[in-house]
């Protein structure tokens, strides 16, 4: 095995045993990021419309 795939099966198994070990911490991450990428989107949509 090369290392990009041992470096991508310890994050997932991470991400994995952190999710089982703090599930409202990481729901609340998940709807953070959401957030962030729904404001994102939403600043975008507004620059592209101020272009037209």
């Amino acid at each position: 095995m090369n290392l990009k795939k041992v470096l991508t099966w310890v994050v997932v198994a991470f991400v994995v045993f952190y999710v089982i070990q703090a599930p409202e911490s990481s729901a609340e991450l998940v709807r953070n990021a959401g957030e962030a990428l729904g404001d994102a989107a939403s600043s975008l949509a507004t620059f592209v419309g101020s272009l037209v």
